[in-house]
């Protein structure tokens, strides 16, 4: 096996834009193994996109996209080396966690099965405000462990919701470790609604010596949509009040009177300010060009470290319309007028992203007043109904899995309609 145990700064190499694998799921879809997704992970690689990040909590996921990668499509043009593959340990199941260093060694080399890799670039503790901070520590040690001594794993963090629970984490692991995490991803914590990783968390993450971190669903976990939140088999499960979503519709109206959706506001919102704000905590891998088989280096774009993010879709023409964006964010950042020029695309690239961004910073203003109250308004995670099953299941493989299988899934009699935009990362 390779050398794979990380040798420099995961923000050295880490791309800077990550597709989500969360809706290869049915919360976000009525039946995942529906979607084209070989196809839409080799368009994703076509357009640049070289990092994809997953979870056993997200039903069939990492089986859907292992099989996506073992193509001969994949060996030929982007080999094992050339991508980042991203995972999650500890939550089981929507009331089921087990952080036990016991579980976390066979939940990496069954994700290593399901992904059919001999490493994995990333792996986080999932969800980690659903455990005690001591389970939490318990984890990052042995995957560590397994870093150091099985060279499996390269770099090593957690995820939540919560950004007290975060901070908190990030800096007792330094202080009882001596060594800070490679990554702490937030999702739902810079969007359009709520930007509290910028203003009250990512200070905190660097001084605890965190190196990158993400910022995942941008849109919310789906509910920043002209449709609202998605409903999949898994039914209505989002956890914003019935205020926040009426105040999301009378964003959403207000888009619709300007000739815009929400979605694509509060996407290019997020992506294009967290590209700048979250530099500090970002990366220079190189980005996703957003342009089918061209490479673009980091250094084309002014090789400074850009604000990580993490986006989902579930077909092809969600990819196709994120990465039109994702590339014209890109004209606007320095050098961005000479990299057109020398792509070959219109020289005045770099001008219309400048001036888009005026127009969505205008739109963004009208959305914020329309969310008024709500406005860096959170949830509570977990919930105070939580009830945790761990007990009852802890250590045993054995646990159902929350996902069918392909024989067993349903057929689409059109009661439900699929997500059909750009969808979140939680």
């Amino acid at each position: 096996m390779a050398d794979t145990k990380a040798k420099v700064p995961l923000s050295s190499i880490l791309p800077p834009l990550i597709f989500g694998t969360a809706t290869f799921n049915y919360q976000y879809n009525l039946d995942p193994y529906e979607l084209d997704t070989t196809g839409l992970v080799q368009q994703a690689l076509e357009y640049g996109v070289r990092a994809f990040d997953t979870s056993p909590y997200y039903g069939p996921s990492e089986e859907i996209l292992g099989a996506a990668l073992d193509t001969d499509f994949v060996r030929n043009n982007v080999p094992r080396e050339d991508h980042f593959l991203i995972t999650k340990v500890g939550r089981i199941s929507s009331e089921h966690f087990d952080y036990s260093k016991e579980w976390v060694y066979k939940s990496i080399q069954r994700s290593l099965q399901r992904l059919k890799t001999q490493y994995l670039d990333l792996v986080y503790c999932h969800d980690v405000e659903f455990v005690s901070e001591e389970e939490v520590l318990e984890a990052v040690k042995e995957l560590r462990r397994i870093r150091d001594e099985e060279g499996t794993i390269r770099y090593v963090g957690i995820s939540g919701y919560p950004l007290p629970v975060l901070c908190s984490l990030a800096k007792r692991i330094l202080r009882e470790t001596g060594e800070p995490l490679d990554a702490v991803m937030s999702y739902a914590n810079f969007t359009l609604q709520n930007e509290l990783l910028a203003t009250s968390g990512m200070q905190q993450l660097k001084d605890a010596g965190v190196d990158v971190v993400p910022n995942a669903s941008p849109l919310s976990m789906g509910l920043l949509r002209r449709n609202g939140v998605p409903v999949g088999s898994m039914g209505n499960w989002h956890p914003s009040t019935d205020g926040l979503r009426a105040a999301v519709k009378r964003a959403s109206d207000f888009c619709d009177r300007h000739d815009e959706t929400l979605e694509f506001v509060a996407i290019r919102y997020a992506l294009e300010t967290w590209l700048h704000v979250g530099s500090s905590v970002g990366s220079r891998g190189d980005p996703a060009s957003g342009v089918p088989w061209t490479r673009e280096s980091i250094e084309q774009v002014g090789g400074d470290r850009l604000g990580v993010s993490v986006m989902g879709v579930s077909k092809s023409s969600e990819l196709e319309k994120t990465m039109q964006v994702w590339r014209s964010i890109l004209d606007g950042l320095e050098n961005g007028a000479e990299t057109a020029r020398l792509a070959g695309r219109w020289k005045r690239d770099h001008e219309w992203s400048m001036n888009r961004r005026k127009a969505v910073q205008i739109l963004a203003d009208g959305i914020k007043e329309h969310l008024d109250e709500f406005l860096d308004y959170t949830w509570e995670s977990p919930d105070k109904d939580f009830l945790d099953k761990r007990a009852a299941n802890k250590g045993d493989l054995r646990v159902p899995e929350p996902w069918l299988t392909p024989a067993q899934s349903p057929q689409r009699d059109g009661s439900i309609e699929p997500a059909d935009s750009i969808l979140p990362l939680r």
